[in-house]
């Protein structure tokens, strides 16, 4: 009874508060956010990468926010007569720019995924007859889908807005952390809709949804929640909505066979019925309206609970001020990307890099509600004590780049996610750091133990507060995990045998850089012992090296190498997404000795030109999704990550000035201020942060380590405004499309003598000037 009266309390506040303006002391004030008079946000643009392969969504979020709210154009079933349906992939983010129709607009995206999941919390609003399925009747006839024109649809960080032509309805959305806005202005009508499908998801399959419960608490309050079984195999969204108007009449229809249902076969459950359960089950709320009448609704998340969703909406929306809280949003937005202020060649350069500086700031998300409460791995309820909690960790891509850029540009956030890595191993029955985890859930997905390499990476560049000593543990109680992807093998053995994994060559390559990730981890609290033992382990992979042919190769239990091999074909050769041509150039740990025992500079220079400048026929890459045509510069595959490192490594052969010129050659083809402008997916922010840093002239090649390789800046010049305070101003001297080669690079006077640039340099703020020309500097 005690706790019925606290949600009917929290209820009563909630409902209360629809005209109420007074924030929350938990919300920031806009007037707090210290707003530059430029506003950075005119130079996004959310389109880019909207095509097959981008991969990216264009609706409304705030930084790092739990709600992604945006349109979702049409869907494909996952499964077809039992076996994957390949089209399902190019709705990896619920949206592509070449379609004409919007079924709905979802609470919960992927940005840039290779696989996929969320969709959650589909809302369409329609008039006319009522029609409950999306696409096409069991009639055959239209489902409630909308038709519209690209010209009609406007986006902005924390705002977007097209015209359902259909029904004459606009839809204008933004959003806070934690809550969605919507705006509908509606005909005139006395048959209007707004439907809420929790049938849809991303990736759908017939045993997605486990159980969806509603309850409407009110004529414009609805809250409940859904399960669902997919990417993350047990994952609950909990939510409030509140309408500005009330609806006249309400219903539901079930998609699902109901075998039993005890009791409740005494009511009429489909209309009119305060609660609503099943599987399979799509809402809708009437309403009449007057020619250019808005409703508005407000969607709260949570992961948590309904009593959660609750106070994320009383506290971050408690008004119905729709200009307000897009105002707010851009702001924080504006924040954010005012971090890195640039000078560019071209407004399109400025677009490009923006956008992706935006892309770099969509996930991980905050995943508490605004009490601290959150979800874990186990599924049980904590409280985040000391940091905020987040997940979405898509750590094979993003440990590369994006989490180094936060070491730069969001350190504070950056060391909450490390504590949240560091509870997602406490809460793990497996003793292990994340993988690939979301909601609550790890999903396994991809190679290595990465998170040992964000933990790294932060830890040699002195960014967090973390337990640095609990860090190593949790990296060494990953690393020995027997049972995990070969990883018994790979500790006997010293490499992962061929027969026992199809991805074996990339394994022992990504185990062994993670490995060299925990040995400085160690030396960082003076472990001498696990310094040494995880350093050995870091050399096994030579173990996988066949100086007969010069690549690396699949080897055998009985120390054999694997006799059928093709260095060049990316399927079946013990590679995962790339082939020995370019995944087999993976030792970010040791580049010296990877050279040496490759031939030396002069052939690993050949090696590389080679690779850049060969052609790979289409049955070497016809096997993978992720890798298209339109990621391809010779046998070099930029539009997926494991060779993002590799334009750089002509530093290592005495050729900086190939470097230069292949990584503005890439920034020039790969990107763009369209919607192609992203070559493959952008896998939540990794591909827009290679960009980032390769325009501001220098990359993170060995994250683990306190240096950055030094590139061709795009840019003409760059201040990036640090959190201690300082600011690093960059500088391209005679800065033009045909100056690519840098002739000299100094920081705060000093010349650099070699190809590396130090962290600490960075963070002391100060100048960066690099001297440009046509012609590559003589060695």
């Amino acid at each position: 009874m005690f706790r019925k009266l606290i949600l009917l309390l929290i209820i009563g506040l909630a409902f209360a508060c629809k005209n109420e303006t007074t924030k929350n002391e938990n919300v920031e004030e806009t007037t707090s956010l210290n707003v530059p008079t430029t506003y950075y946000t005119q130079y996004v643009n959310p389109f880019i990468g909207t095509s097959k392969m981008g991969h990216v969504f264009p609706g409304a979020t705030a930084p790092f926010g739990m709600v992604q709210l945006s349109p979702q154009t049409n869907f494909e079933v996952m499964f077809e007569d039992g076996k994957y349906n390949t089209e399902t992939y190019e709705y990896c983010a619920g949206y592509q720019y070449r379609d004409s129709t919007i079924i709905g607009f979802a609470h919960t995206n992927f940005s840039g995924t290779g696989h996929s999941d969320l969709g959650d919390l589909l809302i369409m609003p329609t008039t006319g007859d009522l029609v409950l399925d999306p696409l096409e009747t069991p009639e055959g006839s239209k489902g409630f889908y909308s038709t519209f024109l690209h010209s009609s649809e406007e986006a902005s960080p924390g705002y977007y807005k097209v015209d359902l032509d259909s029904y004459n309805i606009q839809a204008e959305m933004t959003a806070s952390e934690r809550v969605g806005f919507h705006q509908y202005t509606f005909p005139k009508s006395d048959n209007a809709h707004i439907i809420l499908d929790m049938v849809y998801n991303i990736y759908h399959h017939d045993n997605k949804n486990v159980w969806t419960f509603i309850r409407v608490e009110n004529d414009s309050l609805i809250t409940g929640y859904r399960q669902t079984k997919g990417w993350a195999r047990d994952k609950k969204v909990f939510f409030a909505m509140q309408f500005s108007k009330t609806f006249k009449s309400y219903g539901h229809k079930k998609y699902d066979e109901v075998i039993y249902d005890g009791f409740y076969r005494r009511f009429n459950q489909t209309e009119n019925f305060p609660e609503m359960a099943g599987k399979d089950l799509r809402a809708y709320f009437n309403f009449d309206t007057e020619e250019g009448e808005k409703i508005q609704l407000k969607m709260a998340l949570s992961n948590v609970s309904s009593a959660g969703a609750l106070k994320n909406l009383e506290a971050e929306i408690p008004h119905w001020d729709f200009n307000k809280t897009y105002e707010e949003t851009s702001d924080k937005w504006n924040k954010e990307l005012s971090k890195i202020e640039v000078e560019t060649l071209t407004e399109d350069d400025k677009t490009t890099f923006y956008t992706a500086l935006y892309h770099t700031n969509l996930s991980p998300i905050i995943y508490e509600d605004v009490d601290g409460q959150y979800r874990g791995l186990d599924q049980n309820i904590y409280v985040s004590e000391d940091f905020t909690n987040y997940t979405i960790f898509s750590l094979w891509d993003t440990y590369r780049a994006l989490h180094p850029l936060f070491n730069i540009t969001q350190p504070q956030r950056n060391n909450d996610m490390i504590k949240s890595m560091l509870v997602h191993h406490d809460q793990s029955v497996h003793n292990m750091l994340p993988i690939w985890s979301h909601y609550a859930n790890e999903n396994w997905c991809m190679i290595g133990y990465h998170a040992t390499s964000v933990i790294a990476d932060a830890m040699v560049k002195n960014v967090g507060d973390f337990d640095k000593k609990h860090a190593l543990e949790t990296s060494v109680n990953t690393a020995n995990v027997r049972y995990f992807d070969g990883l018994g093998d790979y500790i006997d053995n010293h490499y992962v045998p061929d027969e026992k994994s199809g991805s074996s060559v990339s394994i022992t390559l990504e185990f062994a850089y993670d490995d060299w990730c925990i040995a400085q981890m160690a030396k960082q609290v003076g472990n001498t012992s696990i310094e040494t033992e995880f350093l050995n382990r870091s050399e096994y992979y030579k173990n996988v090296y066949d100086p007969k042919i010069g690549f690396m190769r699949p080897k055998l239990s009985d120390g054999t190498f694997r006799k059928n091999f093709d260095p060049m074909d990316t399927h079946g050769q013990g590679f995962i997404e790339g082939n020995a041509w370019n995944y087999g150039l993976y030792v970010p740990q040791n580049i010296d000795e990877m050279v040496d025992i490759m031939g030396g500079k002069e052939r690993f220079t050949q090696h590389l030109d080679s690779l850049f400048t060969m052609e790979i026929e289409d049955k070497y890459i016809e096997q993978h999704e992720d890798i298209t045509r339109d990621g391809i510069i010779g046998n070099y595959v930029h539009g997926n990550e494991p060779g993002h490192h590799i334009p750089y490594l002509y530093n290592w052969t005495g050729h900086p000035e190939k470097t230069q010129a292949r990584v503005r050659m890439i920034m020039d083809t790969m990107y763009g201020p369209t919607v192609e402008g992203l070559c493959g997916n952008d896998d939540a922010g990794q591909m827009s942060a290679w960009y980032i840093f390769s325009s501001l002239g220098f990359y993170p090649v060995t994250p683990g380590s306190p240096y950055y390789a030094l590139g061709s800046p795009l840019v003409k010049e760059a201040k990036i405004h640090l959190e201690n305070g300082n600011t690093l101003t960059i500088t391209a001297k005679n800065q033009s499309k045909d100056n690519v080669f840098v002739q000299s690079v100094s920081v705060n006077g000093k010349l650099i003598e070699d190809h590396l640039l130090s962290h600490q340099d960075i963070m002391n703020g100060g100048e960066l000037i690099f001297e440009m020309n046509s012609t590559p500097k003589k060695q």
